[in-house]
């Protein structure tokens, strides 16, 4: 079983940053990937950007070259850095963790742009 805690969401303004932490606990050495994910009123759920466990990452065209997702593993913690952000960034965004039998999703946390 893994645990995941998020926190770091809030209200922003355009063009503002934030940083989300996702902590996990349990069994963390079954986690390949973990991912965040976010989801805006009236919409599904969209992957945002995910990291390997070898670090590598990748990222969702709409967030390409404004947010930045890094892992440490020996805090087991995922970081999700977004920069430049507009109000369609606003949601509730969820981390996420994959092992080989199941997925694992945090509570979520609210991120709000507007000025």
């Amino acid at each position: 079983q893994v645990h995941l805690v998020e926190s770091g969401g809030g209200l922003v303004q355009p063009g503002g940053s934030l940083r989300l932490s996702c902590a996990a606990s349990g069994s963390i050495f079954s986690i390949s990937s973990m991912n965040w994910y976010r989801q805006a009123p009236g919409k599904q759920r969209e992957w945002v950007a995910g990291v390997s466990s070898g670090g590598s990452a990748n990222y969702a065209d709409s967030v390409k070259d404004r947010f930045t997702i890094s892992r440490d593993n020996a805090k087991n913690t995922v970081y999700l850095q977004m920069s430049s952000l507009k109000s369609e960034d606003t949601a509730v965004y969820y981390c996420n963790a994959y092992s080989p039998s199941r997925a694992y999703w945090g509570q979520g946390t609210q991120v709000t742009v507007s000025s």
